[in-house]
């Protein structure tokens, strides 16, 4: 299997072209979409040509672009102690009760569908019942009749 990689280009060594490109990458998916829709209001062939380059370049739907880094200390922030005792006990409460809530909540589901699988297996069985009885009463009229 061949792989090509690109060749390091230090960055005194690199072109405007490639400065303004990192400078972007640097700055977010934001950054190439602003361009793009300021292309098109100045001279829209400018903006079309950014949007070519930004799906060819697959800057549009890559990770490359976003600041996947952040997030996930987002929801680890929570997590931490805050310092001040009082709302960090009441935050540990809070979400103790919403924990419990949540399992209480799914329990509840979880019999509702139970009783709701239950009454339709006891319908389709009612069902079937009357339905043996009724051929069964069928097969016995045709019996009689001909004899």
């Amino acid at each position: 299997m061949n792989t090509m990689t690109e060749p390091a280009v230090s960055p005194s060594n690199q072109g405007w072209f490639q400065r303004t490109e990192a400078w972007m990458d640097s700055k977010g998916k934001g950054a190439w979409i602003a361009a793009m829709v300021l292309g098109f209001i100045f001279f829209w062939p400018v903006g079309l040509a950014l949007l070519a380059y930004m799906i060819w370049s697959k800057r549009m739907f890559s990770k490359s672009c976003r600041r996947s880094a952040a997030w996930p200390r987002h929801g680890m922030r929570a997590m931490t102690p805050t310092g001040n005792s009082a709302f960090d006990s009441y935050k540990a409460d809070t979400l103790a009760r919403l924990e419990q809530e949540q399992h209480d909540f799914e329990t509840f589901l979880e019999r509702l569908r139970e009783a709701k699988d239950k009454s339709e297996f006891d319908q389709f069985m009612d069902e079937r019942t009357r339905a043996n009885r009724d051929n069964a009463d069928r097969d016995n009229g045709d019996d009689d009749s001909a004899a």
